[in-house]
């Protein structure tokens, strides 16, 4: 009889639209969220995670599914992630086709509960989905990277350089090169906007060269976004200007045009000198 009654739970809902629970969230292509359970699972419970009505993932005690069957598998791909924890549903690198509505059932041995999300996806173009911020700086000069978004005392904003945390925004609370290393190869070189996220790295050098994630993690009641931003950041060393260069350039071709000159003058200098000799050994040798 108990594992009827769990059957007939999980079996797919097709209530009326426009729940008054529902939770709604509105996320750009590519970016993640994470639609959470509120509980934290202690193994006797079943969750069930529907999408558009069909199964697309599950926890039994400690065992899980996700997308067991093919269609599924393609539509999602591996993008799919459950917190064991607490049954958390996490859609990575998302897409339009998955905007819909996604079900979460909870059954336990004496009660039921269920929430209901409504996700839509907003398409990006793909110009902006490839894109990646280069800056290109010459050592000693400053360089700030722009979140181009308006900060919320919900969002937390993360930066990372090549991989490793380097600072980061939480509500009023903000945090630099909290480990050793960081701190070894900053050396207070690195300044936070409260007001926008922005990171500004100051008396740039050539080992700062590489590539800068920030990571913006939006929250709302049951639901969480996240979303990545990229930069690559080049670092030249300091040298002539274009103006300089400029100047030898001109001031090389003169002197060459000068040595040109003087070497024709010189030389016509010299003919006309050994003509006027030979003239005049002609003359004594007609006058003897």
């Amino acid at each position: 009889m108990k594992n009827l009654f769990i059957f007939l739970m999980i079996l797919p809902y097709r209530g009326s639209p426009g729940v008054a629970d529902e939770k709604s969230v509105s996320v750009n292509e590519g970016d993640s969220v994470t639609l959470h359970t509120e509980v934290k699972t202690n193994q006797q419970e079943v969750i069930v995670w529907f999408f558009n009505n069909t199964r697309i993932a599950q926890i039994s005690g400690d065992q899980s599914k996700i997308c067991t069957d093919v269609q599924c598998k393609e539509r999602f791909r591996d993008r799919l992630k459950l917190d064991h924890q607490t049954g958390s549903l996490t859609i990575m690198n998302t897409r339009n086709t998955d905007s819909g509505g996604y079900r979460l059932v909870i059954i336990s041995s004496n009660s039921s509960s269920e929430k209901t999300f409504r996700v839509a996806v907003n398409d990006v173009p793909a110009a902006r989905q490839d894109e990646m911020k280069t800056k290109s700086v010459v050592e000693g000069e400053s360089v700030t990277l722009h979140p181009g978004v308006t900060k919320t005392p919900n969002v937390v904003m993360t930066w990372y350089c090549n991989e490793t945390l380097i600072a980061e925004i939480t509500g009023d609370q903000s945090k630099i090169c909290s480990d050793l290393q960081c701190k070894e190869r900053f050396r207070d070189r690195l300044k936070l906007d409260h007001q926008t996220g922005s990171l500004t790295i100051m008396n740039i050098n050539t080992t700062d060269s590489g590539d800068y994630k920030l990571q913006i993690r939006s929250s709302s009641s049951l639901v969480v976004v996240t979303s990545l931003k990229s930069f690559s950041v080049s670092v030249t060393v300091a040298g002539l200007s274009a103006g300089e260069k400029a100047g030898i350039c001109a001031a090389v071709l003169l002197i060459i045009a000068a040595s040109i000159c003087g070497f024709y003058f010189y030389k016509r200098r010299v003919n006309k000198k050994d003509t006027g000799t030979q003239h005049n050994d002609q003359v004594r040798y007609y006058e003897h």
